[in-house]
């Protein structure tokens, strides 16, 4: 079986991006395949490199049991759209940015993360950097629903398991 790899993209890597790295490889590894998938979260900027999560990204992602805190921020590269089977984003902005330096053949790779969660009815995930907590409990409930909805996609369309050891409804 052939993993697939999964690239998480918001701004600057600090906030939406490796909360969505950190809530997905929780559920795989709640659901028992996280050897089925490479996981990893860039910024479509630079502002942030090397850094770690912001602390109130972190914060809220360790209540829930995901720790962040050896995740350090990177700036997609031109490699990455090859690289990745999946590269899904927080927000129109930054799809627009990655669409743009996509090369063609790689772009439907791209995709908004929030469409793998429909009954939200909402495209973007806010970014929560200058507002309060709240902003980081609401980013971790939508990257959770997109999450599971993702995962469902994956299993049934790549690895075409329809009824399975997943828990996920």
């Amino acid at each position: 079986m052939n993993k697939q790899s999964v690239l998480f993209v918001c701004m600057g890597n600090i906030c939406r991006s490796p909360t969505a790295e950190g809530v997905f490889r929780k559920l795989l590894q709640d659901e028992g395949v996280e050897d089925w998938f490479e996981v990893d979260s860039a910024g479509t900027h630079a502002y942030h490199i090397g850094s770690p999560p912001d602390e109130r990204a972190q914060k809220a992602a360790l209540a829930r049991g995901i720790d962040l805190s050896k995740l350090r921020a990177r700036k997609v590269d031109s490699d990455d759209f090859e690289s990745f089977d999946h590269i899904l984003v927080m927000d129109q902005e930054n799809y627009d940015t990655l669409i743009y330096a996509c090369p063609r053949i790689h772009s439907h790779k791209v995709k908004l993360f929030l469409e793998y969660a429909p009954s939200l009815k909402i495209k973007e995930v806010p970014d929560p950097y200058y507002g309060g907590s709240k902003g980081f409990e609401n980013v971790l409930f939508l990257i959770e629903q997109a999450s599971v909805g993702f995962l469902k996609s994956v299993r049934d369309s790549v690895f075409n398991i329809r009824y399975s050891v997943f828990n996920i409804e």
